[in-house]
This record gives structure tokens, C-alpha cells and sequence, in this order.
């Protein structure tokens, strides 16, 4: 195969055997180039022993569906044109507005242009920059799709013949440019398939219709499993906890201790309450002995009375103080606070929450749903629990409540407190279990839903 390549001692005399040889010779100078460059060069230069031109361009279509505009790769006589030229900026229009004309059948894609092809505000310089007649090779590589245009002009028509070389010139080219440039086959068969008006009327319909398409709207949300009807354990009086008898999460029974307060002072109060009784109990003895043999002492008597059962309550009160320094379940359930750590050793005051006794047997999904993602929610609405570190579970419920007004939550965001009541008949959540929500609305068209967030946001910034 090399054979057929090398140089011969004599040129062909046959003129179709020297166009042939010719062909292959390009074909094979453009395969073995090592850049884009090199290949531009030979598309640009080299071409002219195939075919009589005064000038060539290869320009290289747009990338990614259109959104990047098309470039000039190469100018003949120029070694590397430059871009802020005018005429290089003019034959990147030219090239860019070829690029997004009907690309006709591959049999027959090299097609002459001229000046009247184009719009009116560039056939209008195309005298200045460019002759006559000008003939167009769209590079094709694998697959049938464009990756470039190659422009030869002079003044002479372009006959039959020569478009059929320019046409498998163009094939050959156009192989050798694919193995530089990065072009996605999909991008370019959409192309080729929104070229016809019909298709592209279908196109709108489609998009049209999937914009319309009902969706229901949802918000995903940070929740929480808590206990349904819980009972809280407050301290019954001022005091340090000085012992807790249960864990985090413990079962407990009616009448189990659940933790002590410090008794140092309560028994200090309890001895001088008991001296102080003894003290008036002594008085009102003594008031009541003189009382028998003076008619005075009895009024004495009296008020030693009531200073008495005034020591006797303080007794009964300090008593009863030190009674309730264990603080015990009143309800069967499970201890639910955060450490025991936290507690020990801290001073209470009278009706400060220490713990929750909650049943396992019901519980309920606490949610909270920031103010920017809230919409129209109401009661009954379906919800689904998507635990944290759980693949492959999920809880669903339903909407009971939610609140009007949004409170800041301990990370400091405002929303809304919901509350979902598990559906029945499913293995419920352990208490305390943490994940994600998905809370599900009405319906509305999918450009509402994809729009949402947006609208709102360009709302709130333009103050519509």
C-alpha cells in the first residue's frame, strides 16, 4: 500500500490517473498530520494541486448543540489567522451562518455559494474580501455529521466534475479531522433532526406538553420521630439532682425511682424545724401549767397555742419536702432524655422539665419545614419518613396539624412545625429516630413546579 503512495519517477500523463493520484495523496497527508493545524494547512494549501482557487478558508462548525459560534481554523497564505482580523471576523460569519443552514443529502453536501446565498449585510462585503464563485466541502467524519466547512473561490464557475472530487476530498478530510476534533454523535443527529420545520413545530409541542404535564408538588424536610401524648417530669421543688436511677431510653414501671435530689439542705430544715417544735411545744407546756392558777396566763396560753401548730406545720412541711426528693414514674413508658452526664449535680428549679415518659406504642413525626421551601399544605396530606443510614425503609403517614406561625429551630432556621400521624398497620419508628421528609401537596404543571423556587426568589428580590 505504501508502494502506491511513493513518488514515481515520472508524473502520470492520463489527467483523470494524475487527479486520482492526486486525491489519494491529500487523503493520505491529511490522515497522517499530527494536529489540527497541520490538517488545516493541507486543506488550505496543499488542495490547490487538486483544484485552481485563489483562495481558501476552514472553518469549524459550532460545538455543544450550537452554543459555542463557529471559528476559522485556517486561512490560505496565513500561517495562523488571526482572530481580531475583519477578515477573519467576516469569514466566521459566513461560516456561522453555513453552519446553520439545511444540511443536504452527504451524496450531495459540496454545493457552490455565492454572494446572493448569504444575508444581506454580508453579501453586501463579500465583493471586497472574496471572488465570484466559491464552491463549499462540509467535512464529515464518522457517523455523517459536519465538523467543518472548507471555502475554495476564484472567479471561474465550479463545474460537475470538480464537485464530485471536492466530494470524496471532503470524505478524506473529514476522516482525518475526527481524530482531532471532540464532537458528541447525539448532538449532532439532533441537529440533523431539527433542520426540518415540521420537526421543530414538533419539538415545541413536546416541550409544550411536558411543561403541562400535572406533577405533584413536594418539599423534602428535616424531621424527627417524638412521642404522641408524652408525660413530663418536673422537679417538684428547687434543688441539685443528686442521683438518677435510670439511662437514656430505659423501660420503666409505675413507682420506679427515676432520680433524687441533694438532701443536705432539706435536713437542715427538717432539724430546725424539729427544734423549733420542740421549743414551742416546751412554752405552750409551761403557759398551759401557769394557766391553772392565773386567770392572765391564759391568754399567754393561747397565742403558745397557735405558735405551736404553726412549728407543727413547718415540721410536716419539711417532712413532707424530704419525702419528695425521689421523683418516681407515675406511668409505665421509656425515659427519653439526652445524658445522664447533663443532669447530675444541677440545680433545679420548682417545675423545670427533666425527662419525658413517652409510650413506645405511639409516637408521632414531628417535621420542620423551612419558610422558603412552605407551601398551601393541608391536613391529610401524605408524608414519608426516609430515616438517616436506612437505605432501604421508609414510614408513611399523614398530615394531622400545622403550625401558622414559623419558629426558629435549634439550628437557627425558621419554619414551620408539622405533625404527622403514622399510618396504621405498619411497624412503627423507634422513638428519637432522625431522617428526612418528603411532604407531598396538590397538584400543578411541571413548568410551576421546576419554576417555583425562582419566580419566588426573583419575586421577592424585584419586589413584585
Amino acid at each position: 500500500m505504501s508502494q502506491a503512495y511513493s513518488s514515481s519517477p515520472a508524473a502520470p500523463q492520463d489527467p483523470a490517473v494524475r487527479e486520482l493520484a492526486t486525491l489519494l495523496q491529500l487523503g493520505r497527508r491529511a490522515r497522517e498530520a499530527e494536529s489540527v493545524e497541520t490538517i488545516g494547512f493541507v486543506a488550505v494549501n496543499e488542495t490547490r494541486q487538486l483544484f485552481e482557487y485563489r483562495q481558501a478558508a476552514l472553518g469549524r462548525v459550532g460545538g455543544l448543540g450550537q452554543l459555542l459560534p463557529a471559528q476559522v481554523m485556517a486561512v490560505s497564505g496565513l500561517p495562523q489567522p488571526d482572530p481580531q482580523a475583519p477578515y477573519v471576523q467576516w469569514l466566521a460569519q459566513v461560516f456561522r451562518y453555513l453552519d446553520q443552514q439545511d444540511i443536504p443529502e452527504p451524496g450531495a453536501a459540496v454545493r457552490p455559494v455565492h454572494a446572493a446565498d448569504l444575508p444581506e449585510l454580508l453579501a453586501r462585503d463579500w465583493a471586497s474580501w472574496l471572488p465570484e464563485h466559491a464552491l463549499l466541502l462540509p467535512l464529515q467524519g464518522p457517523g455523517g455529521h459536519c465538523l467543518g466547512n472548507l471555502l475554495l473561490v476564484r472567479e471561474q464557475p465550479w463545474g460537475s466534475h470538480e464537485m464530485l472530487l471536492g466530494a470524496e476530498l471532503a470524505h478524506a478530510y473529514g476522516h482525518a479531522l475526527a481524530r482531532f476534533v471532540a464532537v458528541e454523535s447525539w448532538q449532532h443527529k439532533l441537529r440533523g433532526w431539527l433542520q426540518p420545520t415540521r420537526n421543530r413545530w414538533k419539538i415545541v409541542l413536546v416541550l409544550l406538553a411536558v411543561c403541562l404535564c400535572p406533577v405533584r408538588l413536594s418539599v423534602l424536610a428535616p424531621a424527627e420521630v417524638v412521642p404522641l401524648d408524652p408525660f413530663p417530669i418536673r422537679a417538684p421543688l428547687d434543688g441539685v439532682i443528686d442521683s438518677f436511677h435510670v439511662r437514656p431510653s430505659q423501660q420503666v414501671k409505675a413507682g420506679d425511682p427515676l432520680f433524687d435530689l441533694d438532701t443536705t439542705v432539706l435536713r437542715s430544715r427538717l432539724g430546725v424545724a424539729h427544734k423549733a417544735f420542740d421549743v414551742a411545744s416546751e412554752e405552750y407546756r409551761q403557759a398551759a401549767q401557769m394557766a391553772l392558777n392565773d386567770e392572765k396566763s391564759k391568754l399567754e396560753m393561747t397565742l403558745k397555742k397557735g405558735s405551736l401548730d404553726e412549728k407543727a406545720v413547718e415540721l410536716d412541711y419539711s417532712k413532707e419536702l424530704l419525702d419528695r426528693v425521689q421523683i418516681k414514674a407515675p406511668r409505665d413508658g421509656v425515659a427519653v432524655f439526652a445524658d445522664v452526664n447533663e443532669w447530675q449535680g444541677r440545680a433545679l428549679t420548682v417545675g423545670e422539665k427533666v425527662l419525658t415518659l413517652a409510650d413506645p406504642a405511639k409516637v408521632e413525626l414531628a417535621v420542620s419545614l423551612p419558610v422558603a421551601e412552605a407551601f398551601d399544605l393541608q391536613p391529610g396530606a401524605p408524608v414519608t419518613l426516609y430515616p438517616n443510614g436506612s437505605l432501604f425503609t421508609s414510614y408513611d403517614g399523614t398530615l394531622t396539624s400545622a403550625a401558622y406561625r414559623a419558629e426558629p429551630t435549634p439550628d437557627g432556621v425558621l419554619a414551620y412545625r408539622l405533625k404527622v400521624r403514622f399510618d396504621s398497620g405498619e411497624t412503627l419508628p423507634r422513638l428519637g429516630l432522625m431522617g428526612t421528609a418528603k411532604v407531598r401537596g396538590g397538584w400543578a404543571p411541571l413548568s410551576y413546579y421546576v419554576l417555583r423556587r425562582p419566580l419566588a426568589a426573583a419575586r421577592q428580590w424585584l419586589g413584585w
